[in-house]
C-alpha cells in the first residue's frame, strides 16, 4: 500500500444495501456476469462517441473488445474493457456513490421491494456490487482515456474500500475477482461462455473468452432490412430460435414512436402443440439495448402468440433495479399493444397478397389465432380478419375469410351464417344447409371442434351478426311469392300441422321445449335446433363429450325445439298414421327425433334406437 493510498469505510446503512444487492436484489447469481459485461460494453460506447469528437491519441491503437480470462487454478476471473476508463475522481464517483448516498429513504425502499426507476442503476452501483455475489475481493484497475494516472480501487465488500495510484496500465478498466468457495464454477470458462451467450450474445463489440471470440451472432434486428440477406435472416432464427430449418414467415419492426423498438420476429414451419409435445413457451426474448432482460418473455406478447420465436428489443424499456424484471406496467402493455397490432397487421398483409402462404401459415398455426379471437377481447377486431374456414361458395379444400363472405353477401341479407360438422360433406348434406342451398345463400362450414366457440365469442364481425344455423330463432332473407306458393302447396294443412306437432310434443315429453312446423327444411323431415342462450348443438357435443357422455351442467339448461318438415313425405305419412295406426306412429316419431338428435351431432340412446329401427323395419317388412 503506497503513502497515496486512501481507505475508506462504508456508512453503516450502505453496509445494509451491499447485504441487499449481494443477497436479495437478483434472483439468479449468473446475472453479475451480464452486469459486469454490460458496464463494460457501455463504457466502449462513450469512447467510440468520444474518439468521434474528441480525436484522442493515447492508446489510439488498441481494439474496442471485452476480455474475459478465466483461471480455474487460483479461482480469479477478470473482465477487461479497453473503454473510457476512469479517473481517481471518477472511480470514486461510478463505485463509490453507494457509500456516499447516505439515503435511508432509498434504503428502505430497496429493503421493501427492490423496484425503483431505471435511472437507478449505474447512480447508485447496484450492477457493478453484483459481483460481491460471487466474489470475496474485487480489485478494479482502470485508466481513462486522457491518458491520466491509473488507479486501483479494492475491497471485499465487508466494510472498507480503497483507492491508490496504479502503474502501467492502457485504457479502459480492468475487473479482478477472487471467487468465493462455493462460486469457483465461474472460474471455468465453459460456464462464463454459456452465460454471454445467453444474456449478453449481441453485446455490439467482441467478447473474447481466453481469447476466443464468444458473441459470434450479430444483433441483425438493429440494421435496416434493406441490408439483411436472407441467409443471415435464416441464421439468426437457427440460433434465436433453436431451430434447424428456414423459418416459415419473418416480421421485422423498427419504431421510434410512441416507443423506440426493434422487433425482428419469426414463425417456425411446425406447431409442436400439435403433434403432443405439451404446450409451447413464449419464443419472444426481451432485450435492452441488446442485453437479455427476459428469456421467453411472458410480458411482451399474448399468450396465443406464444408459439412466435425472436426479439424485441427497447431502449425505453422500465426496468427495475436489478434489470430482471420490467416495472411499469402502462407502459410494457403499450409496448405489448404495439408489436402485438403491428404483426397482426403483417399477417393480414400477408393473407391478402400471398395467400397460398398464408393457407400455408393458418393451416399449421391457425387454432392459436381462433385461440385469440375467443380469449382476447383487445385484439379481437384485428384477429377476426385472419380467420378462415371453407364454405358453400367455396371448392372443398380451399379457405375464404370473414370479410370475403361479407363481400358477396346478397342483399337484405344481414347476418353471417355457419353451421357445423364433422366433415364437410356432413355440414352440406345435412338438414341445416338445405334451405341456403336451395336460396344460394352462403354459409360457412365450421368443421373444427373449436370453430362454434371462437364465433360464438365473436358474435358480430363487419356490424353482421354471426349465426349458427341449428339456431331455433335464424331467420333467413324472405323468400319470393313464387316460392311461398310452392312451399305452401307442398305442405300439410294448417290444422293437420298444428295438431300433428302437438301430438309429437306430447309423444317426446321434456326432450324438446316445442314441435314447430319449418319453414328451413327441403328434404329432410325434422331437425333439431337450438332455443336461446349462446350453445349450440356443436358445443353441446363437446361439453357432453368432455363429460364421459353425460351430460355436462352447461349444458342442462340448453333448450331444445325439433322443426318438421311439413312437405316430407315421411312426415306425411306419420301424420296420416296417427289416425290410423298410433302406436306404430308413435315409433316412427321417437325415430324421428333420434335421427335429428344424430344428425345434429348430438347424444341419443343406441340401444332404444337400435332395437325400435328393427322394430319398424320388421313391420315394413310384413
Amino acid at each position: 500500500m503506497t503513502a497515496q493510498a486512501q481507505t475508506k469505510e462504508f456508512q453503516a446503512e450502505t453496509r445494509k444495501v451491499l447485504d441487499i444487492v449481494i443477497h436479495s436484489l437478483y434472483t439468479e447469481r449468473d446475472i453479475f456476469v451480464r452486469e459486469l459485461v454490460s458496464n463494460a460494453a457501455d463504457a466502449l460506447e462513450k469512447f467510440r462517441h468520444i474518439s468521434l469528437t474528441e480525436k484522442p491519441e493515447f492508446d489510439a491503437h488498441v481494439p474496442l473488445e471485452i476480455s474475459i480470462k478465466c483461471n480455474n487454478k487460483k479461482h480469479i476471473l477478470t473482465i477487461t474493457d479497453t473503454g473510457i476508463g476512469m479517473t481517481a475522481e471518477e472511480l470514486e464517483a461510478n463505485l463509490g456513490t453507494i457509500a456516499h448516498s447516505g439515503s435511508g429513504k432509498f434504503l428502505a425502499e430497496l429493503a421493501e421491494s427492490a423496484k425503483k426507476d431505471v435511472s437507478l442503476i449505474g447512480k447508485f452501483g447496484v450492477g457493478f456490487y453484483s459481483a460481491f455475489m460471487a466474489a470475496k475481493t474485487v480489485k478494479v484497475q482502470t485508466r481513462s482515456w486522457d491518458g491520466s494516472q491509473g488507479h486501483e480501487w479494492f475491497s471485499d465488500g465487508n466494510g472498507t474500500y480503497t483507492i491508490s495510484p496504479c502503474d502501467g496500465l492502457h485504457r479502459g478498466t480492468k475487473i479482478i475477482m477472487e471467487l468465493k468457495e462455493d462460486a469457483q464454477e465461474y472460474a471455468e470458462e465453459f460456464t462464463i461462455e454459456r452465460i454471454i451467450k445467453q444474456y449478453s450474445a449481441f453485446i455490439p463489440f467482441p467478447v473474447k473468452v481466453d481469447g476466443k471470440k464468444v458473441n459470434t451472432v450479430e444483433a441483425i434486428w438493429t440494421r435496416s432490412k434493406s441490408e439483411i440477406k436472407d441467409e443471415e435472416y435464416t441464421e439468426f432464427y437457427k440460433f434465436i430460435g433453436n431451430g434447424y430449418d428456414e423459418p416459415m414467415l419473418r416480421f421485422h419492426f423498427s419504431a421510434d414512436t410512441p416507443l423506440a423498438i426493434n422487433a425482428l420476429l419469426f414463425v417456425p414451419k411446425d406447431n409442436f402443440e400439435s403433434i403432443g409435445l405439451g404446450r409451447m413457451d413464449p419464443g419472444v426474448n426481451l432485450y435492452c439495448r441488446r442485453v437479455l432482460i427476459d428469456q421467453h418473455s411472458k410480458s411482451i406478447m399474448p399468450e396465443w402468440l406464444r408459439f412466435l420465436k425472436g426479439v424485441v428489443d427497447s431502449e425505453d424499456l422500465p426496468l427495475n433495479i436489478s434489470r430482471q424484471s420490467l416495472q411499469d406496467n402502462a407502459l410494457v402493455a403499450k409496448l405489448r399493444r404495439v408489436i402485438t397490432k403491428r404483426f397482426l397487421k403483417f399477417l393480414d398483409e400477408e393473407a391478402r397478397s400471398n395467400k397460398e402462404q398464408y393457407v400455408s401459415f393458418w393451416k399449421t398455426f391457425g387454432i392459436f389465432i381462433k385461440e385469440g379471437v375467443a380469449n382476447d377481447f383487445e385484439y379481437q377486431e384485428e384477429i377476426a380478419k385472419l380467420l378462415l374456414f371453407e364454405s358453400s361458395a367455396t371448392e372443398a379444400g380451399v379457405m375464404t375469410s370473414l370479410e370475403d363472405y361479407v363481400s358477396r353477401m346478397k342483399e337484405g341479407q344481414k347476418e353471417i351464417y355457419y353451421i357445423s360438422g364433422q366433415s364437410r360433406t356432413a355440414a352440406e348434406n345435412g338438414p341445416y344447409a338445405e334451405m341456403f342451398r336451395k336460396r344460394g345463400i352462403e354459409i360457412i362450414y365450421t368443421l373444427e371442434p373449436i370453430d362454434d366457440f371462437v364465433l360464438s365469442h365473436l358474435g358480430k364481425f363487419d356490424e353482421k351478426e354471426l349465426r349458427s344455423a341449428d339456431r331455433a330463432d335464424l331467420r333467413l332473407p324472405e323468400s319470393t311469392e313464387k316460392e311461398e306458393q310452392k312451399e305452401q302447396k307442398e305442405q300439410l294443412a294448417d290444422a293437420v300441422q298444428t295438431s300433428l306437432c302437438k301430438w309429437m310434443k306430447e309423444i317426446l315429453g321434456e326432450r324438446v321445449q316445442e314441435v314447430k312446423p319449418s319453414h328451413r327444411l327441403v328434404d329432410s323431415p325434422a331437425m333439431i335446433v337450438s332455443v336461446g342462450g349462446h350453445i349450440t348443438a356443436t358445443m353441446e357435443r363437446i361439453l357432453s363429450s368432455q363429460n364421459h357422455g353425460k351430460h355436462n351442467p352447461m349444458t342442462m339448461g340448453n333448450k331444445k325445439d325439433m322443426e318438421i318438415n311439413p312437405a316430407s313425405p315421411l312426415i306425411r305419412k306419420v301424420a296420416d298414421l296417427r289416425v290410423k295406426d298410433q302406436d306404430f306412429a308413435k315409433e316412427l316419431a321417437e325415430q324421428i327425433y333420434d335421427n335429428a338428435m344424430i344428425q345434429a351431432g348430438l347424444l341419443v340412446d343406441p340401444q332404444q334406437m337400435v332395437s325400435r329401427s328393427y322394430r319398424i323395419m320388421e313391420r315394413m317388412a310384413v
